[in-house]
């Protein structure tokens, strides 16, 4: 595994590098494989990365499980992203047919679903760059940085401006691209984001004559009227304190999202509401849909959530964001949720020496 600076590294003495060096010097069919329920970092690295690799001639054909949300449709390229859950033969093709696949922003083969055989049934070289904890060991070339970068869009620009040292080939849509996936997966430069070289890459990508001000606003100035008054709903009859776990968590049924005609990536964001309150120092955000119930964790200073996500709901991430998911019902799920809070006190007991030590 490839696990540092690209700056750091020396390719001729990795023998992953020189293997990736190898098929990227022939002109094959790549496959660019995103996770399941696409967020900004997933489709702004894929987005990047193919249109890198074609200018080498190769044909990249990026697949997503199924749908991404609205206020990212503006982005440069998204018309090239297939579906699997609406063109499941066509992508379960592609994935057996490609010569080269490259996983971007998941670690586990389950976060592409129904494209999870295919995945591990092919016999392609596998290539994975991603900043989630432990990667499962099926890849080829693993470009894994879970410490030191904000997102996987940082990385495909590491990968390409440093490893590649191709930085005079990143055009100004392939620069819009990586900055949004920055953006988002910091909450626009709110966490995730202490290492210099995040910053120093959001601003060479600025440099390329990007508009941030309007990428941000076509992410986050798009909502719609239900969008909006779901998040209000969400925070009046759904949300619940535990002030004695400096906890939070909001929860919504799938009626409640019914109510106010939920489309992908209308509870983007709901999560950190919850953590918002000056008290709170753990909060998690349950949504019933398509048959589970899905969770999102956040947390502040020393609270793993990965390791709670792990440990309770099948899930992980990073330390302080994280998912998991239960097959339960929304009652029993939040049962197990509140039955797992005493056995962290240490953490999350307000009344315990340092818990509040950010």
């Amino acid at each position: 595994m490839w696990n540092g600076n690209v700056n750091n590294m020396d390719p001729l003495q990795n023998e992953q590098l020189q293997n990736l060096q190898r098929q990227l010097e022939q002109n094959r069919e790549v496959v660019i494989l995103i996770h399941h329920n696409p967020d900004g970092d997933a489709l702004g690295s894929a987005l990047a990365l193919s249109m890198y690799l074609e200018q080498y001639g190769h044909s990249c054909e990026i697949l997503s499980p199924n749908a991404f949300p609205d206020f990212l449709q503006w982005m440069p390229g998204i018309g090239k992203v297939h579906r699997a859950d609406l063109e499941p033969e066509y992508c379960a093709e592609k994935v057996v047919k490609a010569g080269l696949i490259f996983c971007l922003d998941f670690n586990q083969s389950k976060r592409v679903q129904d494209l999870q055989i295919p995945l591990e049934k092919s016999k392609a070289f596998k290539a994975l760059i991603d900043h989630h904890i432990a990667p499962e060991d099926q890849f080829d070339f693993v470009y894994s940085v879970t410490d030191e970068t904000s997102s996987t869009c940082e990385l495909v620009y590491q990968f390409i401006a440093h490893y590649r040292n191709d930085g005079d080939k990143i055009t100004r849509e392939m620069a819009e691209c990586l900055y949004a996936g920055i953006m988002t997966d910091t909450g626009s430069f709110s966490y995730s984001c202490d290492n210099p070289s995040t910053h120093e890459t959001a601003g060479k990508l600025i440099a390329m004559q990007i508009n941030g001000e309007r990428i941000h606003r076509n992410i986050y100035d798009t909502y719609s009227e239900n969008r909006v008054r779901l998040l209000g709903f969400s925070l009046s009859e759904r949300l619940h304190l535990l002030p004695e776990y400096a906890t939070s968590y909001i929860y919504l049924t799938k009626e409640d999202l019914k109510r106010f005609n939920y489309r992908q990536g209308d509870t983007e964001g709901i999560v950190n509401y919850g953590l918002s309150m000056k008290p709170v120092r753990f909060t998690a955000f349950f949504s019933e849909r398509d048959g589970r119930i899905r969770i999102s964790f956040r947390s502040k200073g020393d609270f793993d959530v990965n390791e709670f996500a792990r440990a309770h709901f099948n899930g992980g991430g990073h330390k302080n964001a994280a998912g998991g998911e239960s097959f339960d019902t929304m009652e029993e799920t939040i049962r197990r949720f509140l039955e797992a809070l005493p056995k962290y006190p240490d953490k999350l007991c307000p009344l315990c020496a340092g818990a509040y030590a950010f």
